[in-house]
């Protein structure tokens, strides 16, 4: 036996003893009831508010180890509505809630009805729509409020009487922070100053206006920002601030404090420890940063190297750019110094995330040579809400152009060779659904780098990404589906999406979040139009219940950027669900759906599948509906309806259901790419007889010569003029003499005839040589022609594939009356044979089943042809000889 033989064989042993334990643990009863209560709380804690409610809905035992104090003492609302009824019914459990993070007016408000009158903490995202009597409300409700921190979105609507409120009702607090309050007048920090005794941090950011005077009365302040605050007299505050006689960390970033008020507060406040003033211009432009060498006293400046002035705080010897993980880790570092440490990750998280969304220039040497690192240490704090700003300043200082979403590939590289990429990823691993959106994001964006994008796929990045677009948190999902959406642009990440079950998970994604939610839309749309791309993806899109998805987007949804990418791709037992949900999709994007079915348009049972859901009618109605719109979503309309009109079926329905008119529409587009997908729609079209008619009826012919002979594209003026040689090769006529004179007396196709095959004569004699052509009718050598040849060949036309009856028609037209028609067979018959085509061997195969050589030996020698035409078929005679040899031919 040999080894190989002797290693099966054990494999096999083990295969049958895995078989025998999962055979037994199937007749086992498993009893989750009987877990140990520590572990059961251990599972509850890693489960946000409501799944953890429901689960403690299964049974008795459950309930109560899901009403565990440990539990409750902390609740993250901004994953879920959050409204008055839900916080009633969560009422009885958080009579112990100790800290509180919200999202929104609506949550704001809801807070009350908890009855959790012990808060101490209470922070709020997305603070912009609430009014001062919402927090008054909130500290009335909640006097043991230690901290309270609004942002860092503006409060716009909070004014001095609200902070005053909180002065008055909030004895204990020692932290308050609130971002973009307009007024925060003397009263109101006067009333802090006289009730909160415990008061050790203010952070005042981005303000309109702040009583500098009056903040110089709230004397048990150890940190103060006023980072990003406007209109402050610097002359008083330096003189006002420096006799705080606890403040030890004062943060003046993002403002136009002076240099000499700088050194005044430096030198002056015997307290102050550590001055941030990040992005400070009239700081930056000082020409002596010596003199900011003050003992015992820290800058942090862009001028100076931020990881080697926190490192000087340390008497421990430390690597300068490991000084926050050391410290975390306490290798280094006293009780003096952690709450220094503990304020300096916070206001660096903001002011960089701050920096990093006004993208100000002549600030890429920071961002490369230390702000990406500074960035990728915060991401490691023990402060959750630090590691949100972090990672979501990670997402944006690599995004340097947010109209056309530019990223800057050496900016991400720095993240990437900083190991960035594992860090996010085991952000995103979290339990915590804040992190794992913001790392998401950070991944996204980084992801549009092709080396990043390679990078997160081998860290195990799909996988995440993939579990993560199946969270029930809309957020989570959005995010994850952006980062499959940047890693499905690479041919080499498709199959590991598909084989990470991404595709299933981005399809259900669309009916989920079908409504008010065209973020998630889209994102997942663009990667299923990525994925639809590949051969095998396309059929994971379709098996997934993509199809379906993507036409009803199409057919319901109005915002252009899923429109798009529906229009590139494409089972039955999702549509009527679909049709439910998705009609309410009003405000969803088109684009990325319209470039989906697009793409899945391309397998004959996707295109099969895609009519039978009613994607013909979505699409004619886009394609209706989209001549104003961006030549993205025109492209995408007409290529998806130019995929679908392959299907001779599917052709005469787009057809019927008045897909002609919207197409010469786009095809008097502006933009390059819409002429050649509205021609390539329109051939397909002018193939059947009843559809030519109808473009000629809807003053289509105008359109198709104006087309062929000034569009840039060489494809749309080749496919234009096909077009017109099947409208005029004699076939429509056939259908005309069965009309009614009363549906044909208002064409006049004489006229028409006549303008179609002038166009098509000069188009093809733009391909002619006259000198090469009588130099090649006069010679029997193959270099003649090759000649001919190269000057003739649309490179792009090789991509066309062309049915058995598409040939028999090119062939047919070569025995046709009309030596222009004769001449434009030849032309084409030439364009789908030429060697290094990619469909040209099976293109020359229909040919040879047809027996057209005889057909095309006539053409060659006939002495009334045009020369073009004798010339084009000697070639394909040739193309013939070359992909079967003289014999066979």
């Amino acid at each position: 036996m040999s080894r190989r033989v002797k290693r099966k064989a054990t494999r096999s042993k083990v295969i049958d003893e895995e078989s025998r334990l999962k055979k037994r643990a199937i007749e086992v009863e498993l009893d989750w009831t009987s877990l140990p209560d520590d572990t059961v709380v251990q599972l509850f804690s890693y489960l946000n508010y409501r799944d953890r409610a429901c689960l403690s809905s299964t049974c008795k035992i459950w309930r109560v180890l899901g009403a565990t104090n440990c539990l409750w003492s902390s609740l993250d609302l901004r994953a879920h509505k959050f409204d008055a009824g839900t916080a009633a019914s969560m009422a009885d459990r958080c009579v112990q809630l100790q800290k509180l993070r919200f999202r929104g007016v609506e949550s704001a408000n809801a807070i009350m009805n908890l009855g959790a009158r012990g808060l101490r903490e209470i922070s709020g995202d997305f603070c912009r729509e609430i009014t001062d009597s919402t927090l008054s409300v909130m500290a009335a409700r909640h006097d043991k409020l230690e901290s309270l921190q609004l942002g860092p979105e503006f409060c716009e609507r909070i004014s001095s009487d609200a902070i005053k409120m909180v002065g008055l009702c909030c004895p204990k607090l020692r932290k308050l922070r609130l971002s973009g309050v307009r007024d925060v007048g003397e009263d109101a920090i006067n009333a802090l100053a006289k009730n909160c005794k415990q008061l050790e941090e203010i952070c005042f950011m981005d303000c309109l206006n702040v009583d500098a005077v009056a903040l110089g009365n709230v004397v048990s302040v150890r940190f103060l920002s006023v980072a990003g605050t406007r209109n402050i007299n610097w002359n008083l505050a330096s003189q006002v601030w420096s006799k705080l006689p606890n403040l030890i960390g004062l943060d003046v970033s993002r403002t136009e404090i002076f240099p000499t008020e700088v050194l005044k507060l430096l030198s002056s406040t015997e307290s102050l420890k550590v001055m941030c003033a990040l992005n400070c211009p009239s700081l930056e432009a000082e020409g002596d940063f010596s003199r900011y060498s003050i003992r015992d006293k820290l800058l942090l400046a862009f001028f100076k190297d931020t990881f080697k002035g926190v490192a000087s705080l340390f008497a421990d010897n430390t690597k300068n750019r490991s000084v926050f993980v050391d410290w975390r880790d306490k290798k280094i570092g006293d009780k003096y110094l952690n709450p220094i440490m503990i304020w300096l990750e916070w206001i660096l998280s903001h002011s960089l995330l701050r920096i990093a969304e006004s993208n100000p220039q002549g600030l890429g040497e920071f961002w490369i040579s230390q702000g990406a690192a500074l960035l990728l240490s915060l991401v490691q704090s023990l402060q959750e809400d630090v590691q949100e700003r972090a990672a979501t300043g990670l997402a944006t200082f690599v995004v340097i152009d947010d109209e056309n979403a530019t990223v800057d590939f050496e900016r991400a590289e720095v993240v990437m060779s900083n190991g960035g990429i594992r860090l996010l990823l085991d952000l995103a691993r979290s339990s915590r659904e804040g992190l794992q959106s913001e790392a998401a994001k950070a991944l996204a964006n980084l992801s549009v780098n092709a080396d990043v994008a390679k990078s997160v796929a081998e860290e195990g990045g799909i996988n995440i990404l993939s579990d993560l677009a199946r969270s029930m948190n809309r957020l989570v999902a959005e995010e994850a589906a952006g980062g499959l959406w940047n890693l499905s642009v690479g041919e080499e990440h498709k199959g590991a999406i598909a084989r990470a079950g991404g595709v299933k998970a981005l399809v259900n994604l669309i009916f989920k979040w079908s409504s008010g939610s065209d973020g998630v839309l889209e994102r997942a749309a663009g990667a299923l139009a990525n994925l639809a791309a590949d051969d095998k993806c396309s059929t994971e899109v379709a098996i997934a219940g993509g199809v379906q998805a993507l036409v009803l987007l199409a057919r319901f949804c109005k915002s252009e950027g899923v429109q798009e990418q529906i229009d590139s791709r494409g089972s039955s037992q999702y549509c009527s669900r679909l049709l439910s949900v998705v009609r309410y999709a009003v405000t969803c994007d088109l684009q990325e759906a319209a470039g989906a079915l697009w793409n899945l348009s391309f397998d004959d049972r996707n295109r099969e599948t895609i009519a039978a859901v009613g994607g013909v009618e979505a699409l004619v109605a886009l394609a209706q509906s989209c001549s104003n719109a961006s030549a993205g979503l025109q492209e995408r309309a007409a290529g998806a309806l130019w995929g679908l009109s392959v299907s001779e079926a599917n052709s005469i329905a787009i057809g019927q259901g008045g897909g002609v008119a919207p197409l010469i529409a786009l095809a008097s587009s502006d933009a390059e790419d819409v002429h050649e997908t509205a021609a390539g729609a329109l051939w397909n079209l002018a193939f059947n007889s009843g559809n030519a008619f109808r473009i000629v009826e809807e003053e289509g012919v105008p359109a198709l010569v104006r087309l062929c002979s000034s569009s840039v594209s060489k494809m749309a003026r080749f496919m234009a003029a096909l077009a017109l040689a099947y409208m005029f090769d004699g076939r429509m006529d056939k259908i005309v003499e069965t009309l009614p004179s009363s549906e044909t007396k208002s064409v006049s196709l004489d006229n028409a005839r006549r303008m179609a095959l002038k166009q098509i004569e000069a188009f093809v004699l733009t391909f002619s040589d006259p000198q090469s052509f009588y130099a090649a009718a006069a010679s029997s050598t193959p270099a003649s022609l090759v000649q001919v040849t190269e000057a003739a060949r649309i490179p792009e036309a090789g991509h066309l594939r062309c049915s058995a009856a598409e040939i028999g028609r090119f062939v047919t037209m070569l025995r046709n009356p009309s030596s222009t028609l004769k001449a434009c067979a030849a032309f084409a018959l030439l364009q789908f044979t030429v060697p290094g085509g990619r469909h040209a061997m099976f293109h020359a195969i229909l040919i040879q089943k047809t027996g057209a050589q005889r057909v095309l030996r006539a053409a060659a020698a006939a002495a009334t042809a045009p020369i073009e035409a004798k010339i084009f078929a000697r070639i394909v005679l040739r193309n013939l000889e070359h992909h079967f040899g003289e014999i066979a031919i």
